[in-house]
């Protein structure tokens, strides 16, 4: 968590105070300088990703340094200028499933210190009928002073509280205290710096992994448990003995040629475990699809002991083939759900759901599948989605799910695969109420958070929260509804005000509500969209939370060439994966293979591509940016010979890259790079140097491009080695950027409608509208091989005709130049 050149962090405190399952953590650390001159000291968090920042200062030479909250786009300004300037500003990424990491470095003078203090706050989840509070402790060195301390107060009582961590060895295993009461616990972590050693005598550290803290509550047999503070009111709903709701579950299971070796084997071995655990009332369908959509049987089927060895003998049949078609499997698993209640084959008192497991991306995009999906589950179905991997388009998925009454949940490709997606079907396996509507008096409550549910599982909880208009009780009457039971049973608490943190209630209700809005900014039309993201931003800014829409801003001292960088910290969504700030960005638009361009539009989930045909030699302008000076052009090669078929495939053999401010002028070929400055050359390496056959070309405080290299065997009769070219931070080039790829680099306009069956049955046709013209477009894929330069990755997209006549501002030949380096 904290690096130094030399010498040992001298403190590292953790303090962690939760009621109510409010958690409020913060995190001091403080090191000092011992050297006798002054040295980069580097600090890192990693948090859950439920949290938010509310503080992070520093304290330099009794020199406070505190944040402000900022919305987000007016924090972009210093942030660039920091990023421009070469200087580190600090970074929130993703790091693993659940948590995300704060980073920041900090110039310190000799025989100087620093402390960083940071605060976040979130409400624990409860999970499985527990809820865990996660700390990742990582100090990368010896500690002289570490603490870990967490106080938990619930005033319904604790019924269990356990402390564990994956680094204890038996060693450190009694340093672990623990001392829990009725309403209290106490836990404590504090090894010495010799008990910290790997090893007697040297300065390698023990303590790195996770310290896990996991509780419950009493639960009466009541229907809840109302707690309030200074005006606001927080309401957990959890009963402790209800029968579960029968399930009838359609498993919609990918079954594409992106989903082969692993994935496949992964899957089918979850679902064969998760079979087993179907309960003999539940009813169950399996849909597995590529690009052609069948079933195990035409009806839902009553897991019985027969029909569910049966299913798990088809199960072991599946495997990956063909391309992707989401729609008709989703909406083949409604009609079959549909069918059953029609024919009054499933239980009245039951819940229908529908379970999606994909690795992939929509077909006939994002907002055709949503508008599809959605028309035809109706009001009474969920669907939950499971999106395997990191190229899953998260985004979509989440959206649609919660559209539906249910959730997405991220699988990671990993070992535990199969454990991922059995964790999941625990979670939402055992419905015990339907359409849980928490009712209070209209008179006495106002600013309510949600207070009606699709369902409530087994082992987890709903939690309601608002303000209090009227202070008599006796006028507070609760009112719980729902498929399984209601009652008008609770119970009032108020919390002792010694374990209250500030006005916890009041920032709980808030955090419950930014959550709230930020989902709603996800779905409905543009009014509530706009609406939910302006009040969330509103009290992000108003409680000093760290969420999508705002950052906080820190500004460093100065360092001796008079610097003062500013510090930022984001909140990032569960869409942003590590893959995508493996280059900082999204790749928005390339040219690859024959040559086909892909334009990806991230925030439509979606694509565009064409293909531009020429004769070998013809230079095109890809980017042209007058403000920057940045030009790049690209040169056409062919196959060596026309094939017996009569066709002559086409390539990108050569691209030229300008920098006109700089004077420099870079050519990239599939033999050499040569770089050319005030008319003289200089050969500077042969691509092949590079593993993965790949060049990053970073033009100063501005775009990336990379360009690949494509080697075919050298002998082969026909085809040749060509490149493919892609492109980075796209945004930093100005809106005057044009040319076949820079005219898309800030995004285009279009609308797709009346799908229809085309020429080839796995690619429909469709009409675009863009740019003022209707075309006649083809849902297809292409091939990008920005991370797999072998094999590349599969893009679906709607492809242009006619060398993207239509879609690109004129005609393909308005961009053929001279030369690779001319400028006119």
């Amino acid at each position: 968590m904290l690096e130094l050149l030399s010498g040992f962090p001298s403190m590292l405190r953790l303090d962690c105070a939760v009621t109510s399952r409010f958690a409020h953590t913060v995190m001091t650390s403080t090191a000092l300088n011992k050297a006798n001159v002054s040295q980069e000291i580097f600090f890192e968090v990693e948090m859950p990703k439920t949290a938010f920042i509310t503080n992070f200062s520093m304290e330099i030479e009794n020199r406070f340094y505190v944040g402000e909250i900022k919305e987000k786009e007016k924090a972009k300004k210093q942030y660039e200028k920091a990023v421009s300037s070469g200087q580190t500003a600090g970074l929130v990424k993703a790091s693993g499933r659940k948590m995300e990491k704060f980073s920041v470095s900090v110039n310190i003078a000799a025989e100087s210190n620093v402390t960083f203090i940071l605060t976040y706050e979130e409400l624990l989840q409860r999970k499985l009928g527990l809820y865990e509070i996660l700390t990742r402790v990582k100090p990368k060195s010896l500690v002289q002073e570490f603490k870990i301390v967490t106080n938990i107060y619930e005033p319904q009582g604790l019924s269990s509280v356990d402390a564990h961590a994956t680094f204890l060895s038996n060693d450190l295993l009694p340093l672990v205290e623990k001392t829990v009461s009725d309403k209290k616990a106490h836990i404590s972590f504090s090894p010495t710096i010799d008990q910290q050693r790997k090893c007697p005598g040297c300065d390698g550290t023990l303590i790195d992994g996770d310290f896990i803290i996991k509780y419950d509550v009493n639960r009466e047999k009541n229907l809840g448990d109302i707690q309030i503070v200074n005006g606001y009111f927080v309401h957990f709903f959890a009963p402790p003995v209800l029968p579960r709701v029968p399930k009838n579950v359609v498993f919609v299971i990918d079954r594409s040629g992106s989903m082969g070796g692993m994935k496949m084997q992964q899957t089918r071995e979850a679902m064969l475990a998760i079979l087993k655990d179907l309960d003999e009332e539940d009813h169950f369908a399996l849909v597995p699809f590529d690009s052609v959509t069948e079933v195990w049987k035409e009806s839902l089927t009553k897991a019985t002991k027969q029909n569910v060895s049966d299913a798990m003998n088809y199960i072991r049949t599946i495997d990956a083939r063909g391309s992707t078609g989401m729609t008709s499997g989703v909406t083949k698993g409604i009609d079959m759900l549909k069918k059953g209640r029609q024919e009054n084959r499933l239980p009245e008192r039951s819940t229908d759901m529908i379970i999606l497991l994909t690795d992939g991306m929509p077909d006939g995009g994002s907002s055709y599948v949503q508008s599809n999906v959605g028309s035809a589950m109706g009001e009474k179905m969920s669907l939950y989605c499971l999106g395997f991997g990191n190229d899953v388009d998260y985004n979509f998925l989440d959206v649609m799910s919660k559209e539906n009454r249910g959730m997405a949940r991220r699988i990671y490709e990993a070992s535990d695969a199969t454990l991922q997606l059995q964790g999941f079907y625990e979670e939402v396996a055992s419905p015990l109420l339907l359409d849980v509507d928490l009712r209070y008096p209209d008179n006495a409550v106002d600013f309510l958070t949600t207070n009606n549910f699709a369902q409530l599982f087994n082992g987890s909880e709903i939690v309601v929260a608002g303000r209090l208009t009227d202070n008599n009780l006796d006028n507070f009457l609760v009112e719980v509804l729902g498929q399984g039971a209601s009652a008008l049973d609770w119970t009032a608490m108020y919390p002792d005000d010694e374990y209250i943190f500030g006005d916890f209630t009041e920032r709980l209700w808030a955090y419950l509500t930014i959550q709230q809005l930020l989902e709603k900014s996800k779905t409905g039309d543009s009014n509530m969209k706009a609406n939910a993201t302006a009040k969330a931003l509103e009290m992000s800014l108003e409680y000093s939370f760290v969420t999508p829409l705002t950052s906080m801003v820190v500004t460093k001292p100065e360092t001796e060439d008079g610097n003062a960088d500013p510090v930022i910290a984001d909140k990032l969504t569960e869409a942003y994966t590590d893959k995508d700030q493996s280059s900082g960005v999204l790749l928005s638009s390339t040219v690859d293979g024959d040559p086909h361009f892909i334009i990806e539009l991230p925030d439509r989930h979606d694509a565009l591509c064409f293909n531009i045909n020429d004769k070998p030699g013809t230079i095109f302008n890809l980017v042209s940016d007058p403000e920057s000076g940045i030009v790049v052009h690209g040169q056409i090669i062919g196959d060596k010979k026309i094939s017996p078929d009569g066709t002559m495939n086409t390539y990108f053999g050569s691209f030229g890259i300008i920098h006109q401010t700089l004077g420099v002028r870079l050519e990239v070929n599939t033999q050499e790079i040569s770089v050319f400055q005030d008319n003289k050359q200089v050969k500077l390496m042969d691509l092949l140097v590079t593993k993965d056959r790949s060049l990053t070309v970073t033009l100063k405080d501005s775009v990336k491009f990379v360009i690949v290299l494509h080697k075919v065997w050298a002998k082969h009769p026909y085809h040749r080695d060509y490149l493919g070219f892609y492109t980075v931070d796209s945004h930093l080039l100005s809106p005057s950027v044009h040319g076949l790829l820079g005219q898309f680099y800030h995004g285009i306009e279009y609308e797709v409608t009346g799908l229809r069956p085309g020429e080839h049955p796995d690619k429909p046709d469709a009409t675009m509208y863009v740019k003022g013209r209707e075309l006649n477009v083809t849902r297809g894929w292409q091939r990008d091989f920005s991370r797999d330069v072998k094999n590349g990755e599969r893009v679906p997209c709607w492809f242009i005709h006619s060398n993207g006549t239509g879609l690109i501002d004129g005609d393909a030949s308005d961009y053929i130049v001279s030369s690779l380096f001319t400028t006119d």
